[in-house]
């Protein structure tokens, strides 16, 4: 089954943009002069915003990057007020319930194609309630997913198999981020081909953000990412157990060796998850991990 990119309505002019008695807003796509305004939403809440926060340390802008993502801006009077970054993915940046629907209305005349949104509930869903008058059906919608984070040791003894994937085990650890992948987004990452999956998994070993305990076999037991790494928070993803090794317990000493290889890192460790994934949360606060926030992803 072939997954297929959202597409918006061709832009229109906004409706009535005098009507607010504080002004109107006005949007554009955000520049290297923008950076420190940026940066300064970012601050405001670094574990909601280390995707952003990560590509402005690694960019050191906020022009658009050289795979074609932009971040769009919001301002009311020359002030930037909200963003959004633009690309496969719609990431809402400082999006409040005053600006959430009418940039939502913004993103939806502009014609941008996307295969997901995702970020804080309340910015995503916002966004949504008028994106979606524009956008198609979406394959799935998850407005409640918890947003975990810790700043400490973990709380429980960390298992001592777990260990960095070396790059010689990247055709033993695909067939897992596979499986884990189907098992969260219901369909194959290989849709379409395996070049581009492969690539990704790859450059996470090669960057040493690709953790990994294998058993007596040598099949993989468990596995997870540090997916987005900024320098006060480490995103963990990915995270999978071999169903013939789940009930065992193990996943709560896995995920506390995790979190010591993340804070190796970064001061702070974060992850969200799927508020029905019951036993999962009841590990991750096994390990330390306490409720921040709510995310929510919109996937097509």
């Amino acid at each position: 089954m072939a997954r297929m990119l959202a597409r918006v309505a061709p832009w229109l002019p906004l409706a009535d943009p005098e009507a607010d008695p504080e002004g109107p807003w006005s949007f554009r796509v955000l520049g290297a002069a923008d950076t420190q305004d940026l940066w300064t939403i970012v601050n405001a809440d670094p574990v909601a915003n280390v995707f952003i926060a990560a590509h402005l340390e690694a960019t050191g802008t906020a022009a658009p990057s050289s795979a074609g993502a932009e971040i769009v801006g919001m301002f009311r009077l020359g002030v930037l007020r909200a963003a959004c970054w633009a690309g496969v993915n719609l990431v809402p940046i400082g999006v409040t319930d005053e600006t959430g629907a009418i940039f939502g209305d913004h993103l939806g005349r502009s014609g941008r194609t996307f295969s997901s949104i995702f970020g804080p509930s309340e910015a995503v869903m916002d966004l949504w309630s008028t994106l979606e008058d524009y956008s198609g059906e979406p394959f799935d919608v998850r407005p409640a997913q918890p947003l975990l984070a810790m700043d400490t040791d973990p709380l429980i003894t960390p298992a001592p198999d777990l260990r960095l994937t070396r790059p010689d085990e990247l055709d033993l650890l695909l067939p897992a981020c596979a499986a884990m992948f189907e098992e969260e987004v219901g369909y194959s990452p290989f849709i379409g081909g395996s070049e581009h999956y492969r690539r990704r998994v790859a450059s996470l070993i090669g960057k040493g953000h690709s953790l990994v305990a294998t058993g007596e076999n040598g099949e993989v037991v468990f596995k997870a990412e540090l997916g987005t790494v900024s320098s006060q928070v480490v995103q963990v993803q990915g995270v999978w157990v071999n169903p013939e090794h789940r009930g065992k317990g193990l996943s709560a000493p896995y995920m506390a060796g995790v979190v010591v290889a993340a804070r190796s890192l970064a001061p702070t460790v974060s992850l969200y998850v799927n508020s029905y994934n019951a036993r999962a949360i009841a590990a991750y606060r096994r390990v330390g991990f306490e409720q921040l926030d709510t995310f929510a992803t919109i996937l097509f």
